[in-house]
């Protein structure tokens, strides 16, 4: 794999302005993808893993959950975000960051932009755009 990739839950509403944000302002080479549309099993990821937390794989294989993937998509983008993502990633704020990111993750739905959301069933996922999130071609 060539392209680092961030997987986060298409369904939630907050984390999808999140998403949103973070292709509008903070520039990175990275795939922005929602794991709904993402080929898990080329990125070596579960839907168990996917529901849990936002997801980070590598271009090498590297692979982060959580605030520890949020540090590792600012410290591949530019050199100011690099600094946030660098002191995500710094023992305190990273002893902090988890309990922070878990209490987030419980309560999106009553975040800014959180709304109870629906997704297309599996089947019709793929039925549209295929095992590995692309629109089909076919007839």
């Amino acid at each position: 794999m060539e392209t680092s990739t961030f997987v986060y839950d298409g369904d939630c509403a907050f984390c999808t302005t999140c998403a949103e944000f973070i292709e509008r302002r903070i520039p990175t080479t990275a795939r922005v993808v929602p794991w709904q549309f993402a080929d898990l099993d080329a990125l070596g990821l579960t839907v168990a893993e996917c529901e849990e937390a936002v997801q980070w794989v590598g271009g090498d294989g590297a692979r982060a959950a959580g605030p520890d993937a949020i540090a590792k998509l600012l410290g591949a983008s530019n050199p100011l975000w690099r600094v946030a993502g660098a002191g995500l990633r710094f023992p305190p704020a990273r002893a902090v960051a988890w309990p922070v990111y878990r209490w987030v993750a419980r309560n999106r739905h009553r975040l800014p932009g959180g709304t109870a959301a629906c997704s297309l069933p599996q089947e019709a996922r793929e039925r549209l755009y295929g095992p590995a999130g692309r629109p089909t071609t076919g007839a």
